[in-house]
C-alpha cells in the first residue's frame, strides 16, 4: 500500500535541502508517494497566503509532512497573518501537533565544532520535548490596550496570556515519560514554578503522571537554572520536557552545544503519530541557491519521519548510520568545516549520503 508524504519545501534553502532528503527516501525501496505543495513565502507569491487550503488539505491527508523552511526578509513588511512563519503555526494547529521532539546530539567527528570545551560536550545526547499548542503563544486574551487606571493610566499596554489545560500537560507528560523509558530513564521537567501559577500547575501534573512510570526518575528545574546547566554540564540531562515558550528557547540553546544547528532534526507529532518533520535551522535566504546549505539536518528529519510516523525503525537507523559515515569520511559543508576536512556543497553531501546508504 502506497504511503503519501506531503513535501513542503518552502523558502530560502528549503528546496535545496528538501531535494536531498527526498533522494534519500526514494532510495530506500519503500512504496512512498511524495506529493509537493507550496508553503510560506513561496505560497504567498503563488496563492496570496502562506498556507493555502490545498496545501493544508494535502498535509491533513498525508501520513507525514516533510517541511523545508519558511521565511525571507522581503516578507517582513507583510501583516502578521500573511507572513511565511504563520504557515508552520497553522499546520501545528490544524494537525494537532502538540509534541515537538528535538534531539541534540554531538557527533564525535564534530566535537571541535562546539563553542564549549570538548570535555564538556563530548558524547552529548539530549532529547528535548516541547509542548507546541498551548502556553503564551496561543493564549487568549492578547493584544494592545489603553489602561484606564493605575500608575500607567492613559498609556498603551501590550499583553499576552499564559495558560495550560490539564489534558494538554498530561498528554505531553506521557510522551516525555515514554521517551525516557526508551533512553536512560531520566526525565527533567523544566518550569518556573517559583513565580508562575501556570508552572506550578504544570509541575503538579508532572508529579501525578510520574506515578504511572515508576521506572523513570523525574526531576524538576527552574528554566533559568536549566539554561545555565545546559552550558555548564549538559551531559547531566537525558530527556527534558517543558512548555512552549521555555522549549522554544532551550531547544535552540541545546542546538548550539553541538556546534551547528545545521545538524539537528526535529519532529512534531499528534496523538496519531502523524508528524511534521523539519530541520531545526531556518531558511537562510542569504545562501539560498548557492549549494552551500547543510542538508544533514533535513536528511536526519527524514529519518525521524521513518521512525515515528512510518514505523520503519530499521530504515531510519540506516539513514542515521549513513550520516555518521560521511562525517567519518571527513566531508563537511561550510557550517561544520574545519581545517583538515573536505569542504563539499549541498548536493555533494547528498551524493555522499546516498553512496553510504548503498
Amino acid at each position: 500500500m502506497t504511503t503519501q508524504i506531503a513535501v513542503l519545501p518552502g523558502d530560502g534553502i528549503g528546496p535545496e535541502i528538501t531535494e536531498q532528503a527526498e533522494r534519500v527516501l526514494n532510495s530506500l525501496g519503500l512504496d512512498l508517494s511524495l506529493v509537493h505543495a507550496n508553503v510560506g513565502g513561496a505560497a504567498y507569491d503563488s496563492h496570496g497566503h502562506p498556507l493555502p487550503p490545498e496545501t493544508l488539505e494535502l498535509a491533513k491527508s498525508s501520513a507525514a509532512v516533510l517541511f523545508g523552511a519558511v521565511g525571507d526578509w522581503k516578507y517582513d513588511n507583510l501583516v502578521r497573518e500573511l507572513r511565511p512563519e504563520q504557515a508552520i503555526l497553522g499546520l501545528r494547529k490544524a494537525l494537532g501537533l502538540f509534541a515537538n521532539l528535538r534531539p541534540a546530539i554531538l557527533y564525535p567527528q564534530l566535537a571541535n565544532a562546539s563553542t564549549l570545551k570538548p570535555e564538556i560536550v563530548s558524547g552529548l545526547d539530549i532529547l528535548i520535548l516541547r509542548e507546541l499548542t498551548g502556553d503564551i503563544y496561543f493564549g487568549q486574551p492578547r493584544g494592545v490596550r489603553v489602561l484606564e487606571d493605575g500608575p500607567f493610566a492613559g498609556q498603551k499596554q501590550g499583553f499576552d496570556t499564559m495558560h495550560y489545560a490539564e489534558s494538554e500537560v498530561r498528554r505531553i507528560a506521557h510522551v516525555a515519560f515514554q521517551a525516557a523509558q526508551k533512553r536512560n530513564k531520566k526525565l527533567c521537567s523544566v518550569d518556573k514554578a517559583n513565580v508562575l501559577e501556570t508552572s506550578q500547575f504544570w509541575r503538579d501534573i508532572m508529579i501525578d503522571v510520574a506515578s504511572e512510570y515508576p521506572d523513570v526518575t523525574l526531576s524538576h528545574m527552574y528554566v533559568d537554572n536549566a539554561a545555565m546547566q545546559l552550558v555548564r554540564a549538559p551531559k547531566e540531562f537525558d530527556v527534558i520536557v517543558t512548555g512552549n515558550l521555555f522549549g522554544d528557547i532551550l531547544s535552540d540553546e541545546a542546538a548550539m552545544l553541538t556546534g551547528s544547528i545545521g545538524m539537528l532534526p526535529s519532529a512534531s507529532l499528534n496523538a496519531s503519530n502523524q508528524g511534521l518533520y523539519e530541520p531545526s535551522h531556518g531558511s537562510a535566504p542569504d545562501i539560498a541557491g548557492q549549494n552551500k546549505a547543510n542538508p544533514l539536518a533535513m536528511i536526519l528529519s527524514a529519518a525521524m519521519l521513518l521512525r515515528y510516523s512510518l514505523n520503519h525503525d530499521a530504515h531510519a537507523t540506516r539513514v542515521e548510520n549513513a550520516v555518521r559515515t560521511v562525517l567519518e569520511q571527513g566531508l563537511r559543508t561550510a557550517d561544520i568545516y574545519e581545517e583538515g576536512t573536505q569542504l563539499v556543497g549541498t548536493s555533494e553531501m547528498g551524493d555522499a549520503v546516498l553512496k553510504a546508504l548503498n
